[in-house]
């Protein structure tokens, strides 16, 4: 498969959030969605990222933008995180990773000598129309909820 790139339709999905509810992103068309995926709850980039994505969150949604977190872990992970540091968005559980491929965010990792598959921490603004407006890869934590914004206009 392709990396997914700008201009694509972006692919659909159907993930449990951590209260229990599903979210399909047909649903949301007519909106634009900020899609960030991250390797796991309570660590320490995925938390300082999702905080930073919490303090932006007002002007996430001034802009009419919604945007939801998605990693591996199961929901109740998620709703202990999200309880912990107040997150007001729903992160997404995509357990058998079918969804973190189909946007090609599941990939070969290294750290400290041992190789492993993981989630490769990027975000996708998609537009009202359903298709990627823009793709962050390899994404650096500081700055980029900031990034995310600017995006947004």
């Amino acid at each position: 498969m392709s990396a997914l790139k700008e201009g694509d339709v972006a692919p659909d999905f159907t993930l449990p959030d951590g209260s229990g509810k599903t979210v399909r992103l047909k649903d949301l068309r007519g909106k634009p969605v900020v899609l960030y995926f991250y390797p796991r709850d309570m660590t320490p980039g995925c938390t300082r990222e999702a905080c930073d994505f919490r303090d932006s969150y007002s002007g996430l949604r001034r802009r009419g933008a919604v945007l939801l977190g998605v990693s591996r872990d199961p929901p109740e992970s998620h709703a202990r995180f999200a309880s912990k540091y107040s997150l007001p968005f729903p992160l997404l559980s995509d357990a058998g990773g079918e969804v973190c491929r189909a946007y090609g965010v599941y990939k070969k990792k290294s750290l400290y000598g041992r190789t492993f598959m993981g989630i490769e921490r990027s975000t996708f603004v998609i537009d009202a129309s359903g298709r990627v407006q823009r793709v962050f890869r390899r994404v650096k934590v500081e700055g980029h909820a900031g990034e995310v914004l600017g995006v947004l206009g």
